[in-house]
């Protein structure tokens, strides 16, 4: 027997999808890993990049670069949209030889009594680096500061930096390329870590959210974020298909899950710097 539709029910459900793409279309976002190095900016002025991150609808962008002119160069045209973070790296080729250079130190503390930053990183470190002078002064200037770190480390270095200064506050970048079993012990245990899902495509497929994802979503709602890492020059023709690609996704989870992976868990974030 041919089944009957019910023609109310199903214009309901039709127009509850087209509200819920709507309003994912609108949903404000803040990336929180966003490089603009010497190479970006050569290919992508300052105006232009600056035009791509309103277009992918972002409400603040944390943009670091190696070095930091190219952060400033944007901040200079939009101080209302860009977020400065401060990056030890002064030009590529830095990544693995920063953390033993003592000029370091006194780079970023002549940036940081000049210009205003939200936090220092993104820097790589990875297990014992933290213990090494260079990184410790690292963290005491953030400690001193009231700023975050963020730390492409793994989970070593980032109990390490925890252990140096309990009360720091810290973005785990990439949520340190762990999958759901890795990041939830390490976000029960310290409270101020947030982790970023930039260069992270695995929680969602066909706009779909894996279920192991959604439920570490659900348990620590107030501490993931986005990022889209433009970490090659290229990467910033991606900033709005990235946006899309998120509001996608996060349009499939209830609207207060959804609002605070967006953007709300990055302005608690920015509410407790220099606190």
């Amino acid at each position: 027997m041919r089944r009957k539709i019910d023609l109310t029910l199903l214009v309901a459900v039709l127009l509850a999808g087209v509200s819920a793409l709507a309003g994912a279309a609108g949903l404000p976002l803040v990336d929180a890993h966003i490089h603009y190095s010497h190479d970006a900016w050569q290919r992508t002025p300052p105006t232009e990049a600056v035009r791509v991150l309103r277009s992918a609808g972002l409400k603040y962008a944390f943009v670091s670069s190696s070095s930091d002119e190219g952060t400033q160069k944007l901040y200079k045209i939009a101080p209302e949209l860009i977020v400065p973070v401060l990056r030890p790296y002064r030009k590529r080729g830095e990544i693995s030889s920063w953390m033993y250079d003592e000029s370091v130190v006194a780079m970023l503390s002549e940036r940081l009594a000049r210009n205003y930053y939200a936090g220092i990183g993104e820097f790589h470190a990875f297990g014992e680096d933290v213990d090494l002078p260079v990184l410790q002064q690292v963290i005491a200037l953030a400690r001193k500061y009231r700023i975050f770190l963020h730390a492409h480390a793994d989970a070593d270095a980032i109990k390490r930096i925890f252990a140096s200064n309990p009360d720091a506050l810290v973005i785990w970048a990439h949520s340190g390329f762990e999958s759901p079993a890795g990041i939830a012990p390490m976000l029960q245990q310290y409270p101020n870590l947030w982790s970023d899902l930039a260069f992270r495509s695995e929680h969602s497929f066909n706009g779909v959210v894996d279920a192991d994802w959604q439920a570490l979503f659900e348990r620590f709602p107030r501490r993931f974020m986005l990022g889209t890492d433009t970490y090659t020059p290229e990467r910033w023709y991606f900033v709005v298909e990235h946006a899309d690609w998120s509001r996608t996704w996060l349009s499939t989870l209830p609207a207060a899950l959804a609002e605070n992976i967006a953007f709300r868990n990055a302005e608690a974030l920015l509410a407790r710097v220099g606190k």
